[in-house]
């Protein structure tokens, strides 16, 4: 074995030994999060940290049905909007067509409820869409309008009524979620689908060529050099953050603070573990790809300064969103930050299923 190899799995080995002993006793001077969130040390690869996250308390969550599990076995149906007659649960009927850029039309056949985490992107029909807020869908819900933002300008064809028939959602950069999140703006989000499509093609030169073909950001992060790239960034931090969940699944791992480049862009919290798991795979991914995006250059981001950021949660301004019985939908502004939250209000829960905060 070389000695290469030899240094790679010695820094698993660190990372895994610290993620176990960090959470019995914060480190001298370190105050673990009011909300009982603690920040363990950061995995690094290249210009992206990711900060794993524990918390004094978990919630059994294996009840959530996520999109992409739901799209998998069919029970889950997106379709365009105007394509579904009345609200009628089941197999969706075709109309005429009066399919609108932001709507799309949502059916959860399942017997679970299903989370829809803002940032999935739902490939098919006349265009690619992004979800705009986190959401649950009841179990065998009527035909519902999602409010989405276009992340493919320049086509409006399809073959297909259904979306996302590979039975998988990826998930949208965290730049490119902040503005459908905050801004809630299609132009934003077109505008920075651009930006990132354009220094995919200059970080990615192999791939530039096909990249001029398609405007879907899906197929841009699809594209096989592209991938290359993404696995360089994605899989060592998958890797080791995945040996991280395992040993710490007694002590409630639930999500990361994201750092790119210096600055503390982005963190994902879930009730759970077991949500957690499900969700990491194209996470992860997404942060990969806004580190390759991202070219500004700084320092390290301490544990300490992922800490602070987790526990700052107060805004000066929160706006609510709720379905009675269903879930409520909390939007928090507060300085050089926006949370979202996500609760759920079915019988027998009551606590946030996953909670979002970004940096402005």
């Amino acid at each position: 074995m070389n000695r290469g190899v030899w240094i790679r799995l010695l820094g698993v080995a660190v990372l895994v030994g610290l993620a176990v002993i960090v959470p019995c006793l914060a480190p001298a001077g370190e105050v673990a999060s009011s909300d009982g969130y603690k920040v363990l040390p950061a995995i690094r690869q290249g210009n992206l940290a990711v900060f794993p996250v524990v918390a004094s308390t978990s919630h059994d969550t294996r009840e959530f049905l996520t999109l992409d599990e739901g799209l998998k076995s069919g029970e889950v149906v997106v379709t365009e909007s105007g394509r579904v007659r009345g609200l009628i649960r089941g197999r969706p009927r075709p109309v005429a067509d009066s399919a609108q850029v932001n709507q799309l039309v949502l059916v959860n056949n399942s017997k679970r409820p299903l989370v829809l985490l803002a940032g999935e992107i739902v490939t098919g029909g006349k265009q690619d869409r992004v979800i705009g807020a986190d959401r649950i869908i009841p179990p065998e819900s009527d035909p519902i309008d999602l409010g989405v933002f276009c992340v493919e300008p320049g086509r409006w064809t399809g073959s297909t009524m259904q979306f996302g028939t590979t039975g998988y959602a990826p998930m949208a950069l965290p730049s490119v979620r902040n503005k459908a999140m905050a801004a809630k703006d299609q132009q934003q989000v077109w505008t920075e689908v651009g930006r990132a499509k354009e220094q995919v093609s200059v970080q990615v030169e192999a791939a530039a060529p096909a990249l001029q073909t398609t405007t879907s950001l899906a197929q841009v992060m699809d594209n096989d050099e592209v991938k290359r790239k993404l696995d360089s960034v994605a899989q060592p931090i998958q890797h080791n953050y995945s040996s991280v969940i395992r040993q710490l699944r007694n002590q409630n791992a639930v999500g990361v603070v994201v750092a790119v480049s210096g600055r503390i862009v982005w963190a994902d919290l879930f009730a759970g573990t077991d949500l957690l798991e499900k969700y990491w795979p194209k996470l992860v991914r997404s942060y990969a790809a806004e580190a390759v995006v991202t070219r500004a250059k700084g320092g390290e981001v301490s544990q300490s300064e992922a800490q602070a950021f987790l526990s700052h949660m107060q805004g000066r301004h929160e706006t609510v969103n709720s379905e009675p019985g269903v879930y409520r939908h909390t939007e928090i502004s507060g300085d050089g930050f926006r949370a979202f939250e996500l609760t759920s209000l079915l019988p027998k829960t009551g606590f946030d299923v996953h909670v979002a905060k970004m940096s402005e």
